[in-house]
């Protein structure tokens, strides 16, 4: 089950990385709109953490329910920032880094290791990432926005490791979400209500500016992806390794990229191409390892 739960993961970032590009276009006020996707994640966890009578049992859980929320913060911050000035298919598949730190860091941490059947899984698919990585031409004098995917990376790795240390705890899931949601929620508000009388300097201030009202909506119907997002990767967390269930979640880039290649008329070169290939090979090799 982990892995059908990790590529519903997949899906819902990947849904959830189309919004955040469609939205990153449009002349809005991130941290409001951000606001809205934690909100409305932080208020269905809450009601579920009461439905289903669900609880924190130690002060480990709530801080690492509190980590989550930081690193949450500012992945998500990271992530929107990256789609506002850089390529869509360029900021995907380097926020879809996570899993080779993770992998490095799930072994020094938990002692996992994996299967060699596994271990060429794992490497065809980032054979495939970096393929499609290097396809760019990305140097410090142009990079294209790739920082903001890189930092972004960094940031869903250190929250991967602290949903596989929730799991690990035995926390309740909607607790640990209910606290997570709140804090992102608690930092998004107030970064919101410290900027929202400074002028919005980009290159999108030629465009109408969104309503309050309508932006902070438009990101709670982006929360729903998120929301769904974290159920199904603590989920896969739970049953699987934390490096394979990284791995496959990373795979929401295939979704931003095929968007980006369809909507946004995005050209893909031939070692995107073979990149995209492996990849997706890579996916197969799992599946069968099992």
């Amino acid at each position: 089950m982990w892995i059908i739960y990790a590529l519903l993961a997949a899906v819902f970032f990947g849904a959830r990385g189309i919004m955040y590009q469609w939205t990153s276009q449009k002349n809005i006020d991130r941290n409001l709109l951000l606001f809205g996707v934690f909100f409305i994640g932080f208020i269905l966890s809450a009601i579920a953490m009461s439905l289903l009578e669900q609880q924190w049992y130690a002060w480990t859980d709530i801080s690492v329910g509190l980590a989550l929320g930081a690193g949450s913060f500012a992945a998500n911050t990271f992530l929107h920032k990256g789609f506002s000035v850089g390529k869509a298919s360029l900021i995907s598949i380097l926020s879809g880094l996570p899993p080779l730190f993770v992998v490095l860091l799930a072994f020094l941490i938990w002692q996992e290791t994996l299967t060699t059947q596994q271990l060429i899984g794992f490497v065809i698919i980032f054979g495939g990432l970096y393929t499609i990585r290097y396809s760019n031409d990305i140097s410090f004098r142009n990079l294209q926005g790739a920082q903001w995917g890189f930092l972004a990376a960094l940031f869903f790795s250190f929250n991967d490791l602290l949903s596989k240390q929730s799991t690990r705890l035995d926390a309740d899931i909607f607790a640990t979400l209910t606290l997570m949601f709140g804090l992102g929620s608690f930092l998004f508000a107030a970064s919101w209500l410290k900027k929202r009388k400074k002028p919005l300097h980009n290159e999108n201030n030629l465009r109408p500016r969104w309503s309050a009202t309508r932006t902070f909506s438009c990101g709670l119907l982006v929360g729903l992806t998120n929301f769904l997002g974290m159920i199904a990767i603590l989920s896969a967390f739970a049953l699987g390794t934390t490096g394979l269930v990284s791995a496959i979640a990373a795979m929401n880039i295939l979704i931003i990229l095929l968007y980006s290649r369809i909507f946004l008329k995005e050209l893909f070169s031939r070692q995107e191409i073979l990149g995209l290939t492996a990849a997706l090979l890579g996916i197969l090799v799992l599946r069968l390892s099992h």
